[in-house]
């Protein structure tokens, strides 16, 4: 079926105006929810029978009391952010608002649609009432509509959130709406991508605070945003970029140059492999451990010349035949005790490590007429001794890879840090 067919079933069957049930349809569709789910859910919203709803006033509740069961609820709450952001179906451009509220028994993120007339000042308390609920990222959230009436209220809310966004990098998380973050631009470089209206051009790099470091990519490119300038930037979104956070900067964003700089940490937290993998992903993360074997696809490789991908045996996995150039890489197995993790050395770090250059390995293969020589005496050099790790670490399906930035050899103090790990574990 069409999405048309969907809308006058629907229209149908809930005796309710084609042009209304089209709006939410589109809406929930364009936001990644299924249509069986948009379905059930407008069922629920206009008290169609067969799904649960009662087709009465919505109920009054806490925030920490709505779950994705319910279909419409009334909720009094602060407005902790609001940010814009565009988003497009249908061939056309609409502008929605999103966000966290807050009251005494938590928060809730929100979603304000095309139609929804209220107000979503920070700091401002307001009743929403007949606000539809739905399930995001495994949680409750609020979608604020037409039907969603929105009224001010004179109530002090004792609230254990910040109003405003204003947040430190380290503690931004992908999903975060309507953040306010001040920051050196540590990197920034100018991209062309193919964007949905063809080629953009963007900026992408990385800032920096004093509690860490987070990628970031500017949509809408701003003046202000160049390296080594510290900035403040509001109205900002957050999504998750290989396991990590990431800073989205977008044409509603506001950013304001700052006449102090801003104090950037020269550290990366260091964390125990198992912590460090159990999180998902780690854009800038230290990590001791010994290295207990070199993997194969290290030492003298060959890469494809349009895409950068290691070729094997003249094939690239994109462009099938091609004849490769040659690189150095090093594929480590980093292994703390409490879990492991691949530690990719790119060309540099890993010419330190052999103890050569690209000419060098050359040589060295054709004078042993065998590639792999490369990679045995890296092995001979790294494998068995312990080493600290910095660099950005990715979890996916196919494991926990570290791109390191930075790989010397430990010269801690061995009793020391087997006491802090023992009391970690016992912890």
């Amino acid at each position: 079926m069409s999405l048309e067919d969907h809308v006058e079933e629907l229209a149908s069957d809930l005796d309710v105006d084609k042009e209304e049930v089209r709006r939410d349809l589109e809406n929930l569709v364009e936001y990644s929810v299924p249509m069986d789910e948009a379905k059930q859910s407008l069922r629920r919203k206009y008290g169609g029978g067969d799904s649960g709803g009662s087709g009465g006033t919505p109920s009054s509740k806490a925030i920490g009391e709505v779950t994705t069961d319910d279909s419409n609820v009334t909720v009094t709450a602060v407005v902790l952010t609001s940010g814009r952001r565009s988003i497009q179906y249908n061939g056309e451009q609409h502008v929605i608002r999103e966000g966290q509220l807050a009251d005494e028994s938590g928060t809730i993120s929100y979603t304000a649609w095309d139609g929804f007339e209220g107000d979503l000042e920070p700091g401002e308390t307001v009743q929403f009432g007949n606000a539809g609920v739905r399930e995001w990222d495994g949680h409750p959230e609020l979608n604020l509509g037409q039907s969603t009436q929105a009224e001010p209220v004179e109530a002090t809310l004792d609230i254990d959130a910040e109003v405003g966004g204003e947040s430190a990098l380290a503690d931004i998380e992908p999903g975060d709406r309507g953040i306010t973050v001040e920051v050196r631009v540590l990197e920034c470089e100018e991209k062309v991508i193919d964007g949905r209206d063809g080629e953009t051009t963007i900026l992408s790099g990385v800032l920096g605070d004093e509690s860490g470091r987070l990628p970031f990519t500017d949509w809408e490119p701003h003046d202000a945003i160049e390296e080594g300038a510290s900035v403040r930037i509001e109205e900002t979104f957050v999504r998750e970029f290989r396991g990590a956070p990431s800073v989205n900067v977008s044409e509603f964003s506001t950013v304001t140059p700052l006449s102090e700089p801003v104090s950037v940490t020269e550290d990366a937290p260091r964390m125990r492999v198992r912590e460090a993998v159990e999180s998902g992903g780690q854009f800038d993360v230290e990590l001791v451990g010994n290295v207990i074997e070199i993997r194969d696809g290290s030492g003298l490789i060959e890469r494809c010349p349009d895409c950068g991908r290691v070729v094997q045996n003249g094939q690239c996995r994109t462009h099938g035949a091609v004849d490769g150039e040659d690189d150095l890489r090093t594929k480590a197995i980093l292994d703390d005790g409490t879990a492991t993790v691949t530690v990719i050395l790119d060309d540099e770090l890993t010419e330190r490590v052999y103890g050569g250059d690209l000419d060098d390995a050359r040589e060295h293969a054709r004078d042993a007429m065998d590639k792999e020589v490369v990679a045995d005496r890296i092995a001979e050099r790294v494998v068995g001794h312990e080493y600290v790790v910095r660099g950005s670490l990715s979890v996916d399906e196919y494991g926990a890879n570290l791109n390191a930035t930075e790989f010397e050899e430990a010269d801690d103090d061995p009793a020391a840090r087997a006491s802090d790990f023992l009391q970690g574990v016992d912890a």
